[in-house]
């Protein structure tokens, strides 16, 4: 099965790492290349507006979901190819859910936790079986990763949530490790 769209889970900031933007530019480029429709939080700014603006300048399609309150805090992107303006944080996600046929998580900040342990724990109770990759680039998730296993290790989840998730540290093993997953 070919992989034809990606919700991409990211921060809305830069981050104090300039090559998390420049990664972030490079992999929405490999994703219109690919014929990969993003599907992301619909903002303009950070990691978020760098992977938009790149599928967009590779000549592929974009769908932004953003939350009425947050086009008033956030700097919304009204250029994507589709911008879907929801009533709340939970309609949001729920469509960026329906959208995607996998999820990736870029580095980002608390929001971007949130729906990559809110996906992982989909996941873990069979609402879903899409392919989530964590994009651990410069070692970003570390800690991450650590807690996973200490909550394994700990006895509150069983080995086997490993499953659930891959870990890739270049954002070209990105689209190659979920096609490989379908």
């Amino acid at each position: 099965m070919k992989l034809t769209s990606l919700c991409v889970y990211c921060g809305s900031s830069t981050g104090n790492d300039p090559s998390m933007m420049a990664e972030a530019d490079r992999f929405g480029h490999m994703m219109a290349k690919a014929g990969v429709r993003l599907v992301y939080g619909g903002g303009g700014v950070g990691l978020m507006g760098a992977v938009a603006r790149a599928v967009l300048a590779g000549g592929g399609q974009v769908t932004g979901i953003i939350p009425q309150f947050l086009t008033e805090i956030e700097v919304q992107f009204n250029e994507v190819s589709e911008l879907i303006v929801t009533d709340s944080m939970h309609a949001r996600k729920q469509l960026m859910f329906e959208r995607a046929e996998a999820f990736v998580a870029l580095p980002g900040g608390i929001g971007t936790v949130e729906e990559t342990i809110e996906m992982l724990t989909w996941a873990q109770l069979g609402r879903h079986s899409q392919p989530i990759v964590i994009a651990n680039l410069n070692g970003f998730w570390d800690p991450m990763i650590e807690l996973l296993d200490h909550i394994i290790k700990a006895g509150f989840a069983r080995s086997n949530i490993r499953r659930i998730y891959s870990v890739v540290d270049k954002v070209e093993d990105i689209l190659p490790r979920i096609e490989a997953s379908l």
